[in-house]
């Protein structure tokens, strides 16, 4: 079966991350594109992630989202962007804010410039649950470039660029995730695993399964939704358990900028929220000018329906919970 990606320059930016890996991939075994683009700025990373996948399409460039010349040189000839970079470190982000700001939101308007000045087809930017209602900010800035990117769409003009966002929770082993903590320390023989609070739940997501979404929402997006999947929650005291059955516990409290629960889609924006059969769509507040804001059905039919007014997706009163059996399946099954 035809690809939309066959024959295409696809760009990642932040390529050399957990997703990056991933969907490259992906892509390799089940399309055949004509480039892959891996943009960005750690050579070391370029170097080992080359050392994996070589394949005759795939190309490798340092460069930074803050620098549009070096982005705009890269996207020559691409059709497709995923913006995945992004400083993503919680306290590294409250420590060195404008850092986070240069690389957040800065850098989301220098990927959309380069994309519009060269006419690529496609943007989908890689966001966060911690950009619904943030309390810390590194959520702070990655709903402002949410917001840059919708935008977009109503600065496109007279280009083909359309630009969407997909907004997910935890990935299960991803670097700086919950779970690759947790092994560390029961490798080197802790006598507890520290509990911020035994009440707190996340969302949970494989890697596989967030690089299937983004790749199914090229195919649905006309431009301007935030896109979430509908995904499981835990509470960390089941996934300690699932880890390390014998191992007892202790409360350390929630970090700084750490909410108890993750929120994807906020009861403010239930007004503009679809429901679909597997996921979320966020519909623009904004009113877009070159076509209708009507999104209850996508660019391959699929039909969505408004939420309730004040409904909100959040990792506490999700209907679908994990339980100890089913993180133990699920962690065995996304670590592969």
């Amino acid at each position: 079966m035809a690809s939309m990606f066959d024959n295409k320059s696809i760009l990642i930016t932040g390529g050399t991350g957990s997703f990056g890996k991933k969907y490259v991939e992906t892509l390799l075994n089940t399309c055949s594109p004509r480039k892959i683009i891996i943009y960005s700025r750690d050579e070391l990373k370029q170097f080992e992630m080359q050392q994996v996948y070589n394949a005759p399409c795939m190309r490798y460039f340092i460069g930074d989202v803050r620098d549009k010349e070096r982005l705009n040189r890269a996207m020559r000839g691409v059709d497709f962007i995923i913006h995945a970079a992004a400083m993503k470190q919680v306290p590294a982000a409250e420590y060195n804010p404008m850092e986070c700001v240069k690389t957040n939101i800065n850098g989301a308007e220098n990927v959309i410039d380069a994309a519009l000045n060269n006419n690529v087809e496609k943007v989908i930017a890689l966001s966060t649950d911690k950009a619904a209602n943030p309390v810390n900010l590194y959520g702070a800035t990655k709903l402002a470039s949410d917001k840059i990117f919708v935008a977009a769409n109503n600065i496109s003009g007279g280009h083909r660029t359309k630009f969407s966002v997909v907004r997910y929770g935890n990935v299960v082993g991803s670097r700086g995730s919950v779970l690759p903590f947790f092994e560390k320390l029961i490798t080197e023989n802790t006598d507890h695993l520290p509990i911020t609070h035994q009440e707190m739940t996340r969302f949970w997501i494989s890697l596989q399964q967030g690089v299937d979404f983004v790749l199914k929402n090229f195919e649905r997006m006309f431009g301007g939704e935030i896109f979430v999947p509908k995904i499981p929650s835990i509470n960390i005291v089941d996934l300690a358990k699932a880890i390390a059955p014998n191992l007892p516990h202790k409360i350390i409290g929630i970090r700084p900028g750490e909410k108890l629960h993750e929120v994807m889609c906020p009861a403010d924006d239930s007004y503009h929220t679809y429901e679909y059969e597997d996921h979320f769509v966020i519909a623009p507040t904004i009113i877009f000018s070159s076509r209708s804001n009507d999104f209850t059905v996508n660019a391959i039919n699929e039909k969505g329906k408004p939420v309730v007014h004040g409904f909100e997706y959040n990792s506490k009163s999700n209907n679908h919970y994990l339980s100890i059996d089913e993180i133990k399946a699920f962690n065995q099954e996304a670590c592969l």
